[in-house]
């Protein structure tokens, strides 16, 4: 799981570092609007994620144990499955319903999908 959780994470390190700028306007913010305080408060929604990823990849394990597919590829299909089916579901309805931009919806909601398909296959890769 923590390879697995460090995975999602630096792909998201990486994948907002590409799109930071579309993101933000999409949000409808500046960089000068990303004030997280000093110190601890600065480090709180990096520890979040962390924390948040390493309890989806945990999750996404027991789901593949639980189905006996323990591949790189049934990683990926499960991935698949569980972000159309549950992840961006619920977004794009908070989305809606928020009046967030699409593109919001397009730049996290493909953010979401790669870091399944990525969790998918590196679980698959070491196993449960």
């Amino acid at each position: 799981m923590i390879i697995a959780t460090l995975a999602g994470f630096g792909l998201g390190a990486v994948w907002y570092m590409a799109l930071g700028g579309a993101w933000m306007r999409a949000l409808g913010k500046t960089k000068d609007q990303f004030d997280h305080g000093e110190g601890a408060a600065k480090a709180l929604p990096f520890i979040i994620s962390l924390v948040a990823l390493f309890l989806m990849a945990w999750m996404l394990a027991g789901l593949m144990g639980h189905l006996g597919d323990v591949t790189v590829r049934g990683g990926a299909i499960s991935g698949l499955f569980i972000w159309v089916g549950f992840v961006i579901t619920t977004m794009g309805v908070n989305h809606a319903f928020s009046g967030a931009k699409p593109m919001l919806t397009l730049i996290d909601g493909g953010h979401w999908l790669a870091v399944l398909l990525v969790m998918g296959a590196v679980i698959g890769a070491f196993g449960v």
